[in-house]
């Protein structure tokens, strides 16, 4: 078996952008069952064999797999030190994760 159809695909992707959505409206009231939502998505995207979106990446913590929301249970900080990068701290586990800020390739300074 080649891997699964693009219509499957797609409906993943669905899901897991939906599961996202409500873990952040339900994280102020039920932070439980925002890591719930955030799990069953992390199922679906191993099931269906699609990476997670960027922006649903960083909001999963790489050491203790929680939901992390910035101003809510992660602090974020730009570093400048050797080459920019976003750092974001897990106030769960206490973990850091670090993401490089470089410049776009191709773009010619103005």
């Amino acid at each position: 078996m080649q891997g699964m159809d693009v219509a499957t695909r797609r409906m993943a992707i669905q899901r897991i952008r939906r599961l996202f959505r409500l873990a952040r409206e339900i994280i102020n009231e039920d932070p439980a069952l925002a890591q719930r939502y955030v799990n069953m998505a992390r199922k679906v995207a191993m099931t269906a064999r699609v990476r997670l979106p960027k922006e649903y990446r960083h909001q999963v913590c790489r050491h203790c797999k929680s939901f992390i929301l910035p101003g809510v249970n992660c602090r974020v900080r730009i570093k400048q030190r050797r080459e920019p990068h976003l750092v974001i701290t897990c106030l769960n586990c206490g973990e850091q994760m670090r993401i490089p800020l470089r410049k776009r390739k191709g773009k010619p300074e103005s």
